[in-house]
């Protein structure tokens, strides 16, 4: 079934045990697509196999976890929160992993799930939520950050990288 023709989107913890499957294909399948771009395939994604294995785990001992979208009963959408590394841990967030299928884009899912860290960084009393993006890979992504109210900042957690843009939004 098309994803699309459903309008039923369900946003749920990847953590009970029959979705953590669901999550790793979708984290696999981000990996691989931003290793099939060229202005990505620099970035350094050599722990990403460690962290899709030890999912939901390798978020939630940072202090945030993974959100999976369903539209209907197929899984359509992932994003993975934590805590941000050093000195903003205090009070912020930092968004990962944003990943929506080709096949069930057009369902806003990318706005839903960054929308709900959101939600949940506010309940969790955050003043801040931070994400990094490559926007000559991910242009929809960017749009989507803008249009959300994210603006550029310095990097955050450690040095800049060639070709990453680095987001704050402010709660």
């Amino acid at each position: 079934m098309d994803p699309r023709e459903s309008k039923i989107v369900d946003i749920t913890s990847a953590s009970p045990p029959n979705l953590i499957q669901q999550a790793r294909d979708l984290l696999s399948e981000y990996g691989d697509f931003l290793q099939s771009r060229p202005e990505a395939a620099h970035v350094c994604f050599g722990s990403l196999a460690h962290e899709t294995a030890r999912l939901p785990l390798s978020y939630e001992e940072q202090g945030g976890g993974v959100l999976l979208a369903q539209a209907g009963s197929e899984p359509a959408g992932l994003v993975a929160w934590r805590v941000v590394p050093g000195p903003f841990s205090a009070h912020s967030w930092e968004i990962k992993r944003l990943w929506v299928r080709p096949a069930a884009r057009g369902l806003a899912l990318g706005r839903r799930l960054t929308q709900a860290i959101l939600d949940g960084a506010a309940a969790a009393a955050r003043q801040a939520v931070y994400l990094d993006t490559i926007p000559a890979a991910m242009p929809e992504a960017l749009s989507l950050y803008r249009h959300m109210g994210f603006t550029p900042c310095a990097p955050y957690a450690g040095g800049a990288i060639d070709g990453v843009t680095y987001f704050v939004k402010y709660l």
